[in-house]
């Protein structure tokens, strides 16, 4: 097919997928098509623009490595990821919410005894975490399975740090019979999400801030309940409203209470959907 112009190409390329075997690849790749020819005509986008977007998307890729995923980062202030979470987790009434996975877990972290202090010299002030893990019927789940992780005081996860040899404020726990889960660890910060790359350019070009309210990521799982991936807010957050990732849901804000000694304490019960 010879001399296309930028009214027929589109369907010139939908036409090339027309003998795609899998249903589902086809449905999704036609309509990326569809939806990326409409936005260059919708914007009239040049040359120069087109050449900046293969740019941007290369030094995506180039500052992305197996600490830092910026890709996720953009899905994140792009809205994209919490849409996807959004539609993805229908629950129940009485189900945990899910929120965004972000881009600093990090898989293979170390497993600790409960009651144990998982900061690991991270620098923060001291903060107990309790709770339970339970079915929508109230019941625990025994032996529940908590991933946990968090940024210190200065706004960092551990992976941010350079040099760093050891796992901070990260951790695997197992809850107890009665589904109950403690832990020793620090103070969730608010914190700006890393702006040294493309996505921070974004921002910047945007007028938009950087920063996620305070919270403790959590990934849940046990067997027969579907996986929960999640975060745990505090209540006195100044970016509770403006979370530059847009994954504040108000069931999940929770008080972080200040005790006498000056150390904190959080407790906060989940309630895993059953597996379908």
């Amino acid at each position: 097919m010879r001399n296309l112009d930028h009214h027929t190409i589109t369907q010139a390329v939908l036409d090339r997928h027309a003998n795609t075997d899998n249903p589902r690849f086809k449905l999704i790749i036609d309509s990326l098509i569809r939806h990326l020819h409409d936005f260059v005509r919708e914007v009239e986008l040049t040359e120069a623009e087109w050449f900046a977007g293969i740019d941007f998307l290369t030094r995506c890729g180039a500052i992305t490595d197996s600490k830092r995923q910026e890709f996720i980062l953009l899905s994140d202030v792009l809205g994209l990821s919490m849409l996807t979470v959004a539609m993805n987790n229908d629950k129940p009434e009485g189900c945990t919410e899910a929120t965004v996975f972000g881009p600093f877990h990090v898989e293979g972290a170390p497993h600790y005894e409960l009651g144990a202090d998982i900061s690991n010299g991270a620098r923060g002030t001291p903060c107990f975490v309790q709770g339970t893990v339970r079915d929508p019927e109230g019941r625990p789940i025994p032996h529940a399975k908590l991933d946990v992780w968090q940024s210190d005081e200065d706004g960092l996860y551990d992976v941010q740090h350079e040099g760093l040899a050891q796992a901070q404020a990260r951790g695997m726990l197992t809850a107890d019979e009665q589904g109950r889960f403690y832990f020793q660890s620090i103070l969730a910060s608010a914190y700006s999400i890393p702006t040294d790359g493309p996505v921070g350019e974004l921002l910047r070009a945007s007028g938009r801030h950087s920063w996620r309210p305070a919270h403790l990521h959590f990934m849940i799982k046990a067997p027969g309940f579907e996986t929960l991936i999640t975060h745990v807010f505090r209540k006195d957050d100044d970016y509770l409203d403006s979370d530059a990732v847009f994954g504040v849901r108000q069931s999940l804000i929770a008080d972080w209470m200040r005790k006498d000694d000056g150390t904190y304490e959080v407790a906060f019960d989940f309630v895993l959907n059953a597996a379908k």
